[in-house]
Order: structure tokens, then sequence, then C-alpha cells
């Protein structure tokens, strides 16, 4: 009998080490992603030190007040990409009409992008985006999202809309490319070896 006790007991053990290693990893890939991890004590630290603090940036007064839930974050997260990719997708139906492609597949970069903001916050995406190693990317990736955008909107010039989409393709590639190690060295040593003249 006291075999049957013990067997349960180191049951019931185990059963509660699984849990905290379980909620442990929870909380170590909700901080991965940039969310806050569930400790009472930790929420209470941080509203206390929030309270002190007299100057508080907008990105830090905006996630603040906009605090989200795991499942809200997830589900907001899920929308937006999805209705980014259906613009984007959709957006080679119009192929052929270089004005209303440039805008659907603007629309569609800016959700798809704007999707992973509710996975890590907005200041954290900000704070990767304004990172040394993608800033050169960053600015290139917006500036041809305002170029194809005005050359769309304002110029109604269909040569120079496809060559801003061409452009804003490019940027994206190269911006997304900036999120994965050493492949944008790869891809430029591959780009060097085809291209390369000399027989």
């Amino acid at each position: 009998m006291e075999k049957i006790s013990q067997a349960f007991e180191k049951v019931k053990m185990n059963q509660a080490f699984e849990k905290v290693n379980v909620n442990q990893a929870f909380d170590k890939m909700k901080m991965l992603v940039g969310m806050e991890a569930d400790n009472d004590d930790d929420e209470e630290a941080a509203s206390s030190s929030s309270a002190l603090q007299h100057q508080d940036s907008f990105m830090d007064d905006f996630n603040r007040n906009c605090t989200l839930s795991t499942k809200q974050r997830f589900y907001g997260f899920a929308i937006c990409l999805a209705s980014g990719l259906t613009c984007t997708l959709l957006s080679m139906l119009v192929f052929f009409h270089p004005i209303k492609f440039a805008i659907t597949f603007t629309l569609g970069n800016l959700l798809s992008l704007g999707s992973t903001a509710f996975l890590i916050g907005p200041k954290r995406q900000v704070t990767m985006m304004l990172d040394p190693v993608r800033i050169y990317a960053t600015a290139i990736y917006i500036a041809s999202i305002i170029i194809a955008l005005f050359c769309a909107l304002y110029a109604h010039n269909k040569i120079l809309t496809l060559l801003a989409i061409i452009l804003e393709f490019g940027a994206l590639v190269w911006y997304s490319l900036s999120y994965i190690p050493f492949a944008r060295s790869m891809v430029s040593k591959i780009m060097l070896a085809c291209f390369d003249t000399e027989f």
C-alpha cells in the first residue's frame, strides 16, 4: 500500500513539475515574441515603476494603453495577415492595370507588415525596423511604398507606377531577407555568381 501511495505522490509531483515547465515555456515564448509574461508580481512591479516615470515616450503610452490579451494578439495578427495576403493576391487580378495593382499591392504589403505589430507590439516592431542591420532596407522599403502610391494616385503614369511596383517588390524582398541570418549575403553572392560575365 505504501508503494502505491508513493507512486501517486510521484505522479502528482511529476504533474506539478510538468505544469510549471509548461507555464515557464509559455512565458518564455511570450517573452520571445515581445509579450509580457502573466506574473502578478511582475505586473505590480511594472505598474509601480511606470507610476514613477514622469516622462514617457509616445510609444510607451501607446503600448501601455493598448494592451491586448494573447488571444486578441493572435486574432489581430491572423486577421491582418489574411487581409494583407488577400489584397496582395487580389492585386494579381488587376495586374494589367498598374494603378489599381499598385494600390492593392501596397495595401496588402502594409497590412502584412502591420500584422507582426500585433505579435511583438508596435514599439518593438519600430525598434526592429530601425535596427542598424536593417535601417537601410526599411528606409528603401518605406520610400518605395510612398513612390508607388505617389505614381499611382497623383501622377497616374502607368510606366512610372510599374517601375515603382518593381522597386517596391525588390525592397520588400530585401527587407524580408534582413530578418533571416546571412540571407542577404547569400543572395548577394548568388546574384553575383549568376550575373558574372567573365568567361
